[in-house]
């Protein structure tokens, strides 16, 4: 008889991975307004994927503080994937005729999403990444 069951051993986080999940939550969070921006604006993204970017950010949020606090690398994975996704929906506004700044917010949530998945990934030195 086989044991199908797992043992998954929590994570130590280290200050790095703490940073850029904290991050990731913050920036979840700050992400899930995102339906309310109006959709006939020429500014703002259709109805559509800013629900989809809200959903996206929920969801992001609970794996972040999963992550957190059961150190489930899962979870961080799920996290950033989905905030990746998010920062994706940014890009088109680099190619619009859009303000600038909302070119300059689409720059800043690119940089700032290459820095969580950066400090979300980083392990110790030596340390085999998952």
């Amino acid at each position: 008889m086989t044991n199908l069951t797992t043992s998954s051993a929590a994570t130590t986080w280290t200050t790095k991975n703490r940073i850029g999940i904290a991050l990731a939550v913050l920036y979840a969070v700050a992400n899930i307004p995102t339906v309310l921006i109006p959709a006939g604006n020429d500014d703002g993204p259709p109805f559509a994927v800013g629900l989809i970017c809200t959903i996206l950010a929920v969801v992001a949020t609970a794996a972040g503080v999963v992550a957190w606090r059961q150190g489930s690398r899962s979870a961080a994975r799920l996290a950033a994937a989905s905030l990746i996704v998010i920062t994706l929906s940014a890009l088109p506004a680099f190619f619009l005729d859009v303000p600038a700044a909302v070119k300059v917010l689409a720059a800043v949530g690119v940089l700032l999403m290459v820095a969580i998945v950066t400090l979300v990934f980083s392990g110790a030195p030596g340390e085999a990444r998952a």
